[in-house]
């Protein structure tokens, strides 16, 4: 037979250790959501007519974005100065790549070929926003 005492200190235990793991379920999922780190960003890119579409994307410091460019018309290309990249597509040949956006800023990409005047006018905006 157990003393009164010994049976209020089971009786706490008891009651105790499932409040204990949810709240420290509680504090992980927290404490994850907010330290989430990289990651891998898909996008769809396609050039046509003179646009990207889509002419933004937006993405956290260090994710790792993907990028699926395809052409629909004539040869273009996807070229980001300060990521020093330069990507050319034909009809019918999509290309992949992928880069880590490590620079925080708005920076602009564009196709760089001359194949035609309407070239010069394709323009749009890779976001890198600060990860909190």
């Amino acid at each position: 037979m157990m003393s009164p005492r010994l049976r209020r200190a089971a009786r706490c235990i008891v009651l105790l250790f499932p409040a204990s793991a949810a709240a420290l379920f509680l504090i992980r999922a927290v404490v994850t959501a907010q330290d989430q780190g990289p990651i891998a960003r898909p996008f769809s890119v396609t050039a046509r007519r003179y646009t990207f579409e889509p002419a933004r994307i937006e993405v956290f410091q260090d994710d790792v974005v993907r990028i699926d460019l395809r052409s629909e018309d004539i040869a273009h290309s996807w070229t980001v100065d300060d990521y020093r990249i330069a990507k050319r597509v034909s009809p019918g040949q999509p290309v992949t790549f992928e880069f880590r956006a490590d620079k925080i800023g708005t920076f602009p990409f564009y196709c760089s070929l001359q194949t035609e005047d309407g070239c010069r006018q394709m323009r749009g905006q890779l976001i890198v926003k600060p990860r909190k």
